[in-house]
């Protein structure tokens, strides 16, 4: 899909197909390998990684037994190979290191590793000399995760719970970080910002609506404020139940929601999302991908597009793979999208 063809079904003013992308994770990519990348060649239609010789490899956060320091100090382990692990050692686990802690620059780091401002200024202004879509991408995890990054989760449940004054602080610190990456974006001048920040749990927030109003969305309606006063679309990937904060997430600026379908449930996502905001539906990867049948795949993604798709647009379709998840399966992930994304009711 072209720019244009982006924008108009972002922004609702028409689709002849919904967007359909396929996310292969390194550990799919190693369990499958070569017949897997021949379903990414096979299936054009859809939007996946290309075949390229390092295909199956582990960088050192897919890796089990690695450990990696990020921007903040944060160490992640990981336990097994082919998936991103988690923090282990937070650097500010305890209160009495914050007096002293630095944030990193923001001229020299995103949230993971350093970045080079002056190449990825090279890369968008030939991406748009090429006339793609161009994207600004914050790091996964940028503001609530970031939190408990720093402090351990239950010490930030705590600290939510007590109402603690440091948080406050905290939390200006790590929204400072995140204002000055946007900026930068939005100076190279992007279509798009992507963000991510996993704010649900299985069935519930995992702090009340009224603490997340409290500490988290007054820095989403900042930094989304930002991209919508330059003209980008805001892009917000989160996991988990969002539904008592869905329209939150639409006042604070999200112009683009990648929720995931089941644990929100496909009715609340329709009632909630259709026709106010693009949904990027990000498909069953826990139950029916991994553990039904190719024909129960095939018949959840054409309910998905019958029940969210509109021939004004404001849908796509996500899927991510996992390892585990059978090569038949897959197929009918690739299969469905193929046929099911013009099918979508008036």
């Amino acid at each position: 899909m072209n720019r244009q063809e982006w924008l108009a079904n972002v922004e609702m003013r028409g689709c002849q197909a919904v967007p359909c992308a396929v996310y292969l994770s390194p550990g799919a990519r190693r369990e499958h390998g070569r017949p897997l990348a021949a379903l990414v060649e096979r299936y054009a239609e859809v939007d996946s990684q290309p075949w390229h010789e390092e295909w199956c490899e582990l960088d050192a956060r897919h890796t089990a037994g690695r450990q990696v320091r990020d921007s903040w100090g944060c160490v992640w382990e990981n336990a097994l190979d082919g998936i991103v692990g988690q923090v282990t050692r937070h650097p500010l686990a305890d209160w009495a290191s914050f007096a002293s802690y630095r944030p990193p620059d923001p001229d020299e780091f995103r949230h993971m590793a350093p970045i080079d401002w002056d190449d990825e200024r090279r890369l968008m202004e030939s991406g748009r000399a090429e006339g793609v879509l161009i994207r600004g991408a914050i790091d996964h995890g940028f503001f609530f995760q970031r939190l408990y990054y720093l402090r351990g989760f239950e010490n930030l449940m705590l600290d939510v719970a007590a109402g603690d004054s440091r948080l406050d602080t905290l939390c200006e610190t790590v929204l400072d970080f995140n204002r000055a990456l946007v900026q930068r974006y939005l100076d190279i001048g992007v279509d798009v910002m992507v963000f991510g920040d996993d704010l649900g749990m299985q069935d519930r927030l995992p702090i009340s609506p009224s603490a997340w109003r409290r500490y988290v969305k007054p820095a989403y309606a900042e930094l989304f404020g930002m991209c919508r006063r330059a003209g980008a679309h805001v892009y917000l990937h989160s996991d988990g139940y969002l539904v008592d904060i869905m329209p939150d997430l639409m006042e604070c600026g999200a112009t683009i929601l990648n929720p995931q379908d089941l644990c929100n449930g496909l009715e609340n996502i329709r009632r909630e999302l259709k026709g106010r905001v693009c949904i990027d539906l990000d498909i069953d990867r826990q139950t029916i991908i991994p553990r039904g049948t190719p024909r129960e795949v095939e018949d959840h993604v054409g309910r998905c597009v019958r029940e969210l798709g509109s021939p004004q647009g404001g849908l796509m379709l996500t899927c991510g793979i996992y390892e585990g998840t059978p090569l038949a399966n897959v197929e009918a992930v690739f299969r469905a999208m193929t046929r099911y994304r013009r099918h979508f009711a008036a």
